[in-house]
């Protein structure tokens, strides 16, 4: 029995804005302002006010509604920042969501990844057990603060999906691989024990250590990992029909096409300009938007400064 997608709801918000004008936008220096308008996105979608549990639980109600089986497994992908410390961000998701015979928990410390790392868990996890027929992953994307550019990096948007792992689903999961290195784990961070949220700033410890050191370790990963899950799958570079990855410049779709040597898929730059970087959304809604045959295999990569790298091989 294979396992796949069963179906997929991404939550955007109804408003945009254009990255000229957000607030912190007037403020930054040139510099930034430059990164900011350079980077290939042109609006960000924003929610209003409210917590980010709820905005994970209305994707999973949208989506029960079309496909009302209870899930055995609730899996929370973590956000920036959880909406309380010491409570639980999947346990709110699940009791807004209506999931009481769901077992929630949550897989954080990824960053972007998190969204790949979720598909193989939830696979492993009905493999382990035959009793078990569907994972529901939940997201919400919201910057950590008050701030959406996020220099050297990218501009966030706002978004939240739900989507179901289940046997018999399709696209089908035909191979994985992922990896982390602990050495970048302190590459950014927030210093929010001594300042109110409002005051809540993302530090890049070294902007060069990210552009470069990561970035070249981020192509011989990458480079590795697809090698593997292709070999896992028994196929080659000729036999994958596109390639999709998270969103965060157009300048990273040119980075990893010279390293793949196939052509990253529109609809990646298409949501890049339209959305922004929605996290561990990305990956997402790109396979979720995507337009493809029956039996075509996708390559998705994704990455994070954290840093971790997954290759997830799927036939649609």
């Amino acid at each position: 029995m294979t396992i796949g997608i069963g179906s997929t709801h991404c939550l955007l918000p109804a408003d945009r804005i254009a990255v000229v004008d957000l607030p912190e936008f007037g403020s930054l220096p040139p510099e930034d302002q430059d990164f900011a308008t350079g980077c290939g996105i042109e609006t960000v979608g924003v929610f209003g006010d409210g917590p980010q549990t709820e905005l994970a639980a209305q994707a999973c109600r949208a989506l029960l509604d079309t496909d009302p089986r209870e899930p055995d497994v609730l899996l929370l992908v973590g956000s920036r920042a959880p909406d309380v410390l010491l409570g639980s961000d999947p346990c709110a998701v699940q009791a807004a969501a209506t999931l009481p015979g769901a077992f929630a928990f949550g897989i954080d410390g990824l960053g972007c990844t998190g969204s790949s790392a979720a598909w193989a868990l939830a696979r492993d996890l009905l493999l382990a057990d035959p009793r078990r027929d569907r994972v529901i992953i939940a997201h919400t994307s919201r910057p950590t603060g008050p701030d959406r550019i996020r220099n050297p990096v990218t501009v966030v948007g706002d978004g939240a999906f739900a989507t179901t792992v289940v046997r018999g689903g399709r696209p089908v999961l035909r191979a994985h691989r992922m990896e982390t290195d602990g050495a970048f784990h302190d590459l950014f961070r927030v210093d929010y024990r001594q300042s109110p949220w409002y005051e809540w700033r993302e530090r890049c410890a070294s902007p060069s250590r990210y552009r470069f050191e990561l970035a070249m370790h981020s192509r011989v990963r990458l480079g590795a990992l697809v090698d593997g899950v292709l070999a896992d799958a028994g196929v080659t570079k000729n036999d994958v029909s596109t390639v999709l990855m998270q969103n965060v410049t157009a300048s990273a779709y040119g980075f990893y096409e010279d390293l793949l040597g196939l052509p990253i898929n529109p609809v990646c730059q298409e949501n890049l300009r339209a959305h922004g970087h929605l996290g561990a959304m990305d990956v997402v809604l790109n396979l979720d938007r995507l337009v493809a045959e029956p039996g075509d295999l996708v390559l998705a990569l994704n990455n994070s400064p954290v840093a971790a790298w997954a290759a997830t091989l799927w036939e649609v």
